[in-house]
Parts: C-alpha cells; structure tokens; sequence
C-alpha cells in the first residue's frame, strides 16, 4: 500500500532563510557629532537665507506701498486740481465776460454822454435873436430832454453816477476812520513807547550835540 508523502513533513519551520537574513542585517547607526554639526550648520545657513529672502520681500513691500501711495495722491492731486481749475476757469470765463461786456457798455454810454454834452454845450442861447427865439428855445429844450434822457439811461446802467457828492465825501471818511482805527485800539502807555520809539534817535542826537557843545564851552 503506498504511503502518503508530504514534503513539509521534513522542513523544520523555525528554518526560515528569509527571516534569517533580515535578523541577521545591520541596524541603522546613530549620526556623527561631524554630521550633527553638518546638518545644524546647514539649517543656521538656510534660515539667514530665509531671512535674508523675507527682508527683500518686506523691502519690496515697503517699496510697492510706496509707489502705490504716489499713485493714489497723483490721482487724488489731478481729479483735485482738475476740479479746480475747470471751476475756476469757469469763474473767470464768466467774469472776463460781464467785464468785456460792461466794459463795451461803459464805452457806449461814455460816448453818448459826451456827445450828449457836446450838444449842450453848442446851444448859445446869446446868439438867438427875436425872430428864431420860439424855434431856438423849442430846439434847446429838446437837446436838454434828450441829454436828460441819456444822463438817466446812464445812472440806470452804472449806480455809481446815482452816487451824491456828499455819499462820496461819507465815503472818503469813512476809508480815512478806518485807516486811522489802528491806533485808536492802543493804550496810553502803548502809544507813548511807539513815540518813543519814533523820537528817541532825535533824541539822541540831541544829547550829542548838546555834550559836545558843553565840552567845546568848557575847553574854552
């Protein structure tokens, strides 16, 4: 009767060549004082690159944040100024306008005044005699009226000819109080130095001369 043969009955199982060689291989050894040195040394260099990296970004930084802020005040400085000359170009347009206009007005009126005047001054009334006095006298009349009518259109054009001698003379004093109200607001005490002030080279000068004459009186 044949026996069964099994092949693993004659393998011993603690026998593996596997495990042996894995038991058998080295551990791994502990690094060097040479190589700790290495590797610390290494890490010192990487980190003052990196710091050296990180003030170039920050330099950058401060660098970009400056020409941004330059952008932002040349555009905020030109929408500024822009408004503002735009206005005042404006403004000015406007006044250069009423001015050129009031100007060519004034030079309007003036020759209507004058040769309003001049009209009033050709009338002689010696030279009428009695037979053209009615015609004179009527023709007279009308240059009056229509100088009249002339001087009114003027002071109604321009409110300074509406203006009385006597507005201009309040006017000139009050210019004249207001020049001297300065030195109404001082002290008594302050507007003795002030002439002190203003006198004290006369002063001086005087005291000079006057030593000088007694010494010249004295010698004698």
């Amino acid at each position: 009767m044949p026996s069964d043969y099994d092949a693993t009955e004659f393998v011993d199982g603690d026998f593996d060549p596997h495990r042996l060689s894995h038991a058998s291989s080295p551990l791994p050894r502990a690094p060097t004082r040479e190589e700790v040195d290495s590797k610390v040394a290494a890490a010192h260099q990487r980190l003052a690159e990196l710091k050296r990296e990180k003030d170039e970004i920050e330099r950058e930084r401060a660098a970009l944040e400056e020409t941004r802020r330059r952008q932002i005040e040349f555009q905020t400085g030109r929408t500024e100024i822009i408004q503002s000359l735009t206005r005042g170009l404006g403004l000015l347009e406007e006044a250069e306008f009423s001015a050129r206009r009031d100007a060519e007005q004034m030079s309007k009126t003036v020759a209507e005044l004058k040769d309003a005047l001049g009209k009033v001054e050709a009338v002689h009334e010696e030279t009428w005699s009695k037979e053209n006095f009615n015609i004179e006298l009527t023709r007279g009349l009308t240059i009056l009226e229509n100088a009249r009518m002339e001087w009114n259109s003027a002071r109604m054009k321009f409110t300074r000819l509406s203006e009385s001698p006597q507005d201009n003379k309040d006017n000139s004093k009050q210019m004249n109080s207001a020049e001297r109200q300065p030195l109404a607001d001082h002290s008594f005490g302050q507007l003795c130095r002030m002439g002190l002030a203003l006198t004290w080279p006369l002063a001086a000068v005087a005291a000079f001369l006057g030593a000088a004459l007694i010494v010249v009186l004295l010698r004698r």
